[in-house]
């Protein structure tokens, strides 16, 4: 089925997961232009309809990832569903790394191509059920986790709007519009952690409590993220030291975001080992060596060797080969 669109969109008068949509966005405070993430799948293709319908100057950003055979056709077919449903549409191809995760440097490659397309903020279309897969999968990496309706991600400004609003709510969204949405393949490939907890672990949990669990995850995961924030807010270091004695004194969740926001400051990919190896340097200081930490991937120095150390009670990156 094709989009019945060709650039006056008619939004029909019976459409109830439209609605949602619609109602999610219009809820949102954020200024009146705004670029969309447009994959072509369900969920950004009703973002996108939901956003040109609440009267927003939209432009559908189509990243050609060029992982996949045909991927820079299903980015211009999304570039023209946008455009017939009233929205502007780009094609932006970029290069994915081949180092570490795909998923990661995929997701970084695109939030650097929407930055460098648009001073815009840019709409993407996580939903609740996303949220609630992001507690799980944060659970299992030993960090709770959740994401804020606004952030901001590779220099991008990054909103959510359908974040309240369920995945089969999009699907449905779109069948009411007579969209045809993409179904990445890869979205039913259960190596990927994410796609796993979605078709497997997520149904036996529902099965398990006799109800639908996505909403409470969903819950758990956006008080998480707003905790999260709260207690980092303030966390603007760039001091080249820090006070190990200083650190010592403040509470654990306090103490840990500031190593993190230091660590950040100098340059240094923040991981759980090195937070956790700099907090001992603080609380359980008895004369012992530096904790290695290194560069992100993409600035790393070849043979350069990366530690902080205590020095006089004070923390400082130090760099040797």
């Amino acid at each position: 089925m094709t989009s019945k669109f060709t650039g006056t969109p008619f939004w029909p008068r019976v459409s109830p997961n439209f609605l949602a949509c619609r109602r999610a966005v219009a809820d949102f405070a954020v200024c009146r232009e705004i670029a969309v993430g447009l994959s072509g799948g369900a969920d950004s293709l009703a973002l996108t309809a939901a956003l040109v319908a609440e009267g927003f100057d939209v432009e559908a950003l189509c990243i050609d990832h060029g992982l996949q055979d045909g991927s820079a056709e299903q980015a211009a077919k999304a570039a023209a569903q946008a455009e017939a449903l009233g929205a502007r549409a780009r094609v932006l191809k970029v290069d994915v790394a081949k180092q570490g995760s795909m998923e990661a440097a995929a997701r970084v490659a695109r939030y650097r191509a929407f930055a460098a397309a648009t001073d815009a903020p840019v709409a993407v279309a996580h939903t609740a059920d996303d949220q609630a897969e992001t507690l799980l999968l944060g659970a299992l990496r030993g960090k709770v986790a959740g994401m804020l309706p606004t952030a901001e991600i590779e220099g991008v400004q990054v909103v959510r709007p359908l974040l309240t609003v369920r995945r089969a709510q999009t699907l449905g969204a779109c069948e009411e519009l007579g969209l045809e949405p993409w179904h990445d393949p890869q979205n039913s490939d259960t190596n990927f952690r994410r796609v796993a907890l979605r078709h497997d672990i997520i149904p036996r949990l529902t099965d398990l409590v006799g109800g639908d669990v996505v909403p409470a995850l969903a819950q758990a995961a956006a008080d998480a993220a707003r905790d999260d924030e709260f207690l980092s807010v303030s966390m603007d270091i760039a001091t080249p030291e820090m006070d190990a004695v200083e650190l010592a004194a403040l509470a654990e969740p306090v103490r840990r975001r500031t190593i993190a926001a230091w660590l950040n400051a100098q340059g240094v990919e923040v991981t759980r080992e090195a937070v956790r190896g700099v907090d001992k340097l603080c609380v359980d200081w008895h004369g012992q060596g530096g904790v290695a930490v290194s560069y992100p991937q993409t600035i790393k120095t070849m043979g350069q060797r990366l530690e902080v150390s205590r020095v006089g009670g004070k923390l400082a990156l130090l760099s040797g080969h």
